[in-house]
């Protein structure tokens, strides 16, 4: 028998490696805010080092979100974000090809200073948590919209900054944890019934608009997060008080939410104000904090920063930098799109300006920042949502749009 011609090889290999993009698409899990971990860090692989001139394939696109900022939630073979749609927050579900499976409303919009959807949703074992600007936090069915429980953060003694409540559910373990501010800053509910497990003792702090960012630490696991009166640590179990710097306290608004690495804690924000590294210890079995270093060379408003192999890239100012984690050298300072929003995914950095809707792909390397590809996609306003890549996917929100580009290199 002789040997199939390469072309027809080639075109099979073609469809396998399509296909192969698909089911990945459908199965790779990015579950919450800033993604599995949290960290803003994607486990995809075999993805574009390089793209076309004019941006990646674009799949798909929906319009009609209303105003907001969510990022998506990808899980499930199902893509979830919110907006606020006249005077309602609505929750939406697609499916992998961008067709709706279901909506429903949520809460109120939230219509005062930067009026639009906050949070992204949060999706645990069969469940799916939302926090809405008002501080209506929900438990629904991820299938179908369909409300499981609900609580109101001010039933724990909570109020909200001038411009709402903006954090995204934290799943830890079987708790539901949330910050809703006040002597019980942060409380931890039972996930499957909401009911209150723990509420956090030891300091008194407005929430502010991160999330809370789990980690593990000499035998202990770690919940940090920003406040009000600055970052603070607590035991993820318990609750009990580990620590807490008040950089940054009283700061205009504090919005990215901390990282962990290397025993070490990096946090950044905008206004001005910098980024703080504390270097953790654990006297006595309890881990406890202090400054090791703070740098006006990482001005974080909203866009988050990711650490990598020693290394801390993020928003600074009007573009973006380069930090060493342990020293707070500036490795070098780049403009790329502007300011900001990011994630990492194949050792590739994904930005996403906050106007103009601009988007590019660069290489994330502490010798310096390469622009491989860029991409514009329509919108007005500023554009807050993180940009997201799973599955070989980009997802990028705009005001009340929606793109899904394919960014797998088996597609090319």
């Amino acid at each position: 028998m002789g040997k199939a011609k390469p072309v027809v090889v080639l075109a099979f290999l073609s469809v396998v490696l399509a296909s192969s993009a698909i089911v990945a698409g459908q199965e790779a899990e990015w579950p919450c805010w800033r993604g599995p971990n949290r960290d803003g860090k994607s486990p995809d692989t075999n993805l574009l080092k390089r793209w076309p001139q004019g941006g990646p394939e674009l799949l798909w696109q929906v319009n009609g979100l209303g105003g907001g900022f969510s990022t998506v939630a990808v899980t499930g073979g199902a893509v979830y974000i919110t907006g606020d749609v006249g005077d309602k927050l609505i929750l939406f579900a697609f499916d992998m090809n961008g067709k709706p499976k279901w909506k429903v409303p949520v809460d109120k919009a939230w219509t005062t200073s930067h009026a639009g959807s906050r949070s992204t949703p949060t999706i645990d074992s069969g469940r799916l948590y939302l926090l809405s600007g008002n501080g209506v936090l929900v438990c629904m069915d991820p299938k179908s919209g369909e409300l499981n429980w609900s609580k109101n953060m001010r039933d724990f003694g909570g109020r909200s900054g001038g411009w709402g409540y903006a954090e995204s559910v934290l799943i830890y373990n079987d708790l539901a944890i949330v910050k809703p501010g006040g002597e019980s800053c942060i409380v931890a509910l039972n996930k499957a019934s909401g009911e209150i497990v723990w509420k956090s003792t030891g300091f008194n702090a407005g929430p502010e608009y991160s999330s809370c960012y789990p980690f593990d630490y000499a035998n202990t696991s770690v919940i940090t997060t920003g406040t009000r009166s600055g970052i603070v640590g607590i035991s993820a179990k318990t609750g009990e008080f580990l620590w807490l710097n008040n950089w940054s306290a009283r700061n205009t608004a504090n919005c990215p939410d901390p990282q962990y690495a290397d025993g070490y804690v990096f946090w950044a924000n905008g206004y001005g104000k910098g980024g703080i590294c504390l270097k953790l210890t654990a006297p006595d079995g309890k881990v406890a904090a202090e400054e090791a270093w703070t740098t006006k060379g990482m001005d974080c408003h909203h866009g988050g920063y990711i650490i990598h192999e020693g290394y801390i890239y993020g928003n600074n100012g009007g573009g973006w930098s380069c930090l060493e984690l342990k020293s707070g050298k500036v490795m070098w300072k780049e403009k790329a799109v502007g300011k900001g929003s990011l994630c990492f995914a194949d050792g590739m950095l994904y930005l996403f300006g906050e106007s103009g809707g601009k988007a590019a792909l660069a290489t994330c390397s502490a010798e310096g920042m390469e622009v491989r590809g860029n991409v514009t996609v329509e919108g007005s306003g500023p554009s807050w949502a993180h940009p997201v890549v799973i599955g070989g996917r980009l997802y990028l929100r705009y005001a009340d749009n929606l793109y899904c580009f394919s960014v797998n290199a088996g597609q090319i």
